[in-house]
């Protein structure tokens, strides 16, 4: 996790079970200090643990009134969020 421009939030490495345990109250942190836009573009890979955080940090911005917009997914965690058909509610752009 680093940080880039105000309100944007980079990830990069793998995004899988064994490492999204400690980023999930890191993300609601920032989302709560105004977290608008997740930067994916250097992730280099994902499973379906990657979703569920996405997920949880979404859920988390709509309970404060927020949106969370996602750039730059791989295209192996776009394949996840269609395969498990929550491509529809994930903003990934």
């Amino acid at each position: 996790m680093s940080d880039t421009p105000a309100g944007c939030l980079k990830l990069s490495g793998p995004l899988t079970l064994a490492e999204v345990g400690g980023l999930l109250d890191d993300g609601r942190a920032q989302i709560a200090q105004g977290l608008q836009v997740l930067d994916l573009s250097a992730v280099t890979q994902v499973d379906s643990a990657a979703l569920a955080l996405l997920l949880a940090w979404l859920r988390s911005a709509r309970e404060a009134g927020r949106s969370l917009s996602i750039v730059g997914a791989p295209p192996a965690l776009q394949s996840l969020a269609s395969l498990y058909d929550v491509d529809s509610i994930l903003p990934l752009a």
